[in-house]
């Protein structure tokens, strides 16, 4: 990805949702020409010149300090991930020369696998790219079966965005779609040069237009906690909260548990589920037991 192309959009559609009344600036008489602030408000805010306001949004980040990006996120109003992403957009190509080495695959501790194993609800280990790298027997039934697909589309973005049984089971797609493309964002900002990565953006940019535009918007997030809202093809409504933790060992790792609240219409949906996952692999497992050894 372009990296002054990256910052230009950002800080642009960051300046484009804040009006100078809410910035705490006078109101000028006639039309405004651009939504939101003018570069020159936010430079003012800033306290920095117009000219070197102007060189920060088309990407020319050589030599910009710290206290000076601090300045431009607190104008914008910027949360701590909305800055933390600024940070890292604006990292100096020295630094991003130096990082630029083939991304090593990612592994699944063998412990992490019994621990998803062990649990009662529904989990999986996210990596980067919102890759789905393990995930328990519930919590295929509750999506889809990742590792009956091909190893590129094990992707919670591609399944999202691309796969229609998504569509049916969120209550609340377009909420879901823009939280996954918001950490989808958040890590383009960090690997912009990871090949899968373009790949992902290529080939859902392509077949998604929900996700052309939206990413355009140049939204960035962070979840560790929330409530999905599901209609599942076999046990119907489903009220889960979700918590994202992070792996030791792997910063780019989370372990995501989905929990219904106790004694809930939810619990019970997911009790059910959880039989019937039980019951299929028992099925499975006979299966495979009564099927003669082809080598004998």
């Amino acid at each position: 990805m372009d990296r002054s192309s990256e910052i230009r959009e950002f800080l642009r559609t960051r300046r484009a949702r804040i009006t100078p009344e809410q910035a705490g600036l006078a109101p000028h008489g006639g039309a405004r020409r651009v939504p939101g602030l003018r570069r020159e408000e936010v430079a003012q805010l800033a306290g920095v010149s117009v000219d070197y306001y102007i060189r920060l949004e088309r990407g020319r980040t050589q030599g910009v300090s710290e206290s000076v990006l601090e300045a431009v996120a607190r104008a914008l109003r910027l949360d701590d991930t909305e800055r933390a992403h600024l940070f890292d957009l604006a990292q100096p190509t020295a630094t991003r020369t130096r990082r630029k080495r083939p991304l090593a695959p990612q592994r699944v501790h063998p412990v992490l696998y019994r621990t998803l194993d062990s649990l009662s609800v529904p989990a999986l280990v996210q990596g980067r790219r919102t890759d789905v790298l393990a995930a328990n027997r519930l919590a295929h039934a509750l999506y889809t079966d990742f590792e009956a697909r091909p190893r590129r589309e094990r992707n919670f973005a591609r399944y999202v965005f691309l796969d229609e049984t998504a569509r049916s089971l969120y209550a609340d797609w377009d909420q879901v779609a823009g939280d996954c493309l918001a950490m989808l964002r958040l890590y383009a900002g960090r690997h912009p040069d990871d090949p899968q990565l373009t790949e992902l953006i290529g080939e859902l940019s392509l077949h998604s237009d929900t996700f052309r535009r939206m990413w355009a918007d140049h939204d960035v997030q962070a979840h560790t906690r929330g409530t999905k809202r599901l209609h599942h093809p076999l046990v119907g409504d489903l009220t889960l909260d979700y918590a994202v933790l992070a792996v030791e060992g792997d910063p780019e790792q989370t372990l995501v548990i989905y929990t219904p609240e106790p004694a809930s219409p939810s619990a019970q949906a997911l009790d059910i589920l959880a039989s019937w996952t039980s019951a299929s692999a028992a099925t499975e497992q006979h299966a495979a037991a009564e099927t003669p050894d082809s080598a004998g």
